[in-house]
């Protein structure tokens, strides 16, 4: 059993649970969306990805931006999935990442998208 992320009581008042599946995609959307330094005890653990949104917007950004994020799933997930494709689009004030993977144990493929409000 995966404990659901975000934690959350469900209906019979114990904690949430997620199928492998979803808990891939949790574990994904924690590299994103956690900056480095915000974990105690894991202080490199993340991204970055949240920080580059203040940068000035160009074709080198969004490179960067891709190799940055990548790297952080390679480095912290790269035991559980292989990374495809990686594709960050800033629209307005929401920042959308579109990650391709390859579950290890299984090999299925699979196609998660992640937002945040900025």
């Amino acid at each position: 059993m995966n404990v659901d992320f975000p934690f959350r009581v469900d209906g019979r008042g114990r904690s949430a649970a997620a199928d492998d599946d979803e808990h891939v995609r949790d574990l994904i959307e924690q590299v994103l969306f956690t900056a480095p330094g915000e974990r105690v005890n894991r202080p490199s653990f993340g991204s970055g990805l949240l920080q580059l949104v203040f940068a000035p917007n160009s074709d080198e950004l969004a490179t960067a931006t891709q190799f940055l994020v990548q790297g952080a799933l390679q480095q912290w997930l790269g035991e559980v999935i292989d990374i495809g494709d990686v594709d960050v689009v800033s629209r307005d004030s929401t920042l959308e990442v579109i990650v391709t993977y390859r579950r290890k144990p299984s090999g299925q493929s699979r196609t998660a998208t992640f937002s945040r409000e900025l």
